[in-house]
């Protein structure tokens, strides 16, 4: 989380850096030109632009106010849609649960929480890798709707759009097993159901964190592994389909197998760039930094994925720019665009997330309460290994397997921090419950409040420009300054010059 901020903050002196080799430190976003769809739709309606004093077409605020209310309302409908699949793969889960509990195989029948996680896994994935072709289609057709003023206003609505649409599908089902699984599932003996008939998933018995890990690590390393296949492996398809249906004996055909054919040609037979340009590149490492902070308390493997993916991705991608697609045209940029308000975004959503996984969604806090609270070492004021000792023991509660009515007797454990049968009120909850309670929403407070503080001051110490680029620019405004100054004096010298000429001239 704070390797997020450093990084932040050296991606801005380095962009700085950047702007200024490139020349486009006083580039302003007015001087691009109107989009030829914006000018056809709102040609009748003009407006003098407050910057070039030249009339131009004009969205009137009503109309832009619709198109953007229906382009929300579909965001909206997409992101319903991303939960509803959740939903149905929660289903699947509670039904596979019983029939691996079931299966014949007894290794299955041993490990069914693992089988039904893993094979849940898969198919969501699918799920997921599906939604995205529809996803695409729908965020190109909002944002057209909406009539974007120029390129980079549209780059900039179909990133958002995409982004919302592929992180909501990507992280819905990690945060529902990170926040949802196991939580409502009650307790021996009055356990909750879906639809009244299917009981409700708990977490495996080692914890939550076991599930979302390997929830992690496969979606991780299957859209890796797809997404390289489809930067590289579909060029290559589509490029050898693409001279396969070249007419036989054609004088093109002749020259290409005699290997003569112009070079212009043969960057023309090469596949055509993404028409959204760069958006899919930006946005297959935001989703990357997002999946490797915004969970790596849960999974700190993920950074190292991320690292060896991008060490392939730096080759795949000059291979895959430099043969197999066009040159795409060049277009000025001052920055990333919306791209770095959305890291910043993802790194505000990682800190809280990170601090909900901690304390909720990890023993950490349980641990620590009954250590200084509860274990052996209480009256010693110090902590150690040997304070943990009957932990496991505190963490379970107890439940009279007669109360079911299936003839069975005996008591059994449970994971909770409930009241035995014998208490008063029995199954109630303990105060250890409401001491964990409140020391995770204590945590959380804190954690977030320091995480925070910390990421606000190593923001102030780095500079959003670098010092020797800083005087460069200072510099070179002194010397323009200078020379500005050196040509009003040589004209006010002779103007004053052939004013005394005149002057000598007219007297008698």
């Amino acid at each position: 989380m704070v390797m997020s901020t450093v990084f932040l903050e050296f991606w801005k002196r380095r962009r700085a850096e950047l702007t200024y080799d490139w020349d486009l430190i006083d580039w302003e976003e007015e001087e691009e030109e109107l989009r030829p769809q914006f000018e056809a739709k709102y040609s009748k309606v003009e407006r003098v632009n407050p910057i070039t004093g030249k009339p131009e077409p004009f969205q009137p605020f009503t109309d832009k106010l619709s198109r953007l209310m229906v382009s929300v309302s579909g965001i909206f409908l997409m992101i319903s849609l991303v939960l509803t699949a959740v939903f149905a793969v929660v289903v699947y889960r509670l039904v596979a649960k019983e029939q691996f509990a079931s299966f014949k195989w007894e290794f299955v029948k041993k490990n069914w929480q693992f089988a039904t996680s893993g094979t849940g896994v898969c198919i969501n994935f699918m799920i997921i890798m599906s939604l995205n072709v529809v996803y695409e289609k729908v965020a190109y057709l909002l944002t057209n709707l909406e009539h974007p003023r120029t390129e980079s206003e549209w780059e900039n609505s179909f990133a958002l759009k995409m982004f919302l649409f592929q992180f909501v599908n990507l992280n819905s089902s990690i945060f529902y097993i990170a926040f949802f699984l196991g939580r409502f599932a009650g307790r021996p003996g009055k356990y909750n159901k879906l639809f009244e008939r299917w009981r409700l998933e708990e977490c495996h018995p080692s914890g939550c964190l076991i599930d979302l890990c390997m929830q992690m690590g496969i979606i991780m390393v299957l859209k890796q592994i797809w997404n390289n296949f489809m930067e590289l492996g579909y060029p290559l398809l589509q490029n050898w389909w693409s001279r396969r249906k070249i007419k036989k004996g054609s004088p093109r055909q002749s020259m290409e197998n005699k290997g003569i054919l112009p070079q212009w040609d043969e960057d023309w037979n090469l596949l055509p760039m993404n028409p959204h340009g760069l958006v899919d590149e930006y946005l297959e490492m935001v989703l990357q930094f997002g999946f490797t902070t915004i969970f790596v308390a849960a999974f700190p493997l993920a950074p190292l994925l991320a690292l060896l993916n991008n060490i392939i991705e730096i080759r795949l991608d000059a291979y895959k720019f430099v043969t197999q697609w066009r040159r795409p045209m060049p277009a000025r940029a001052t920055d990333i665009g919306i791209w770095y308000g959305i890291l910043e975004g993802i790194g505000v959503l990682a800190v809280i997330t990170n601090a909900f996984v901690i304390a909720i969604t990890s023993d950490y806090i349980p641990r620590f309460v009954y250590a200084f609270k509860y274990g052996p070492c209480v009256d010693q004021g110090y902590r150690h290994e040997k304070c943990l000792r009957g932990y496991v023991n505190s963490s379970l509660s107890w439940f009279n397997m007669a109360e079911l009515g299936n003839g069975n007797s005996g008591y059994c454990r449970y994971r909770d921090y409930r009241a035995p049968p014998w208490g008063s009120p029995p199954y109630d909850f303990t105060l250890q419950f409401w001491h964990v309670l409140a020391a995770r929403l204590a945590f959380i407070i804190v954690f977030e409040h320091l995480v925070f503080g910390i990421k606000s001051f190593i923001a102030y110490l780095i500079p959003d420009m670098p010092k020797d680029l800083c005087d460069r620019m200072r510099r070179e405004k002194y010397l323009v300054q200078e020379m500005m100054y050196e040509a009003e004096l040589e004209h006010l010298q002779k103007e004053r010059k052939k004013n005394g000429k005149r002057y000598n001239h007219e007297w008698p």
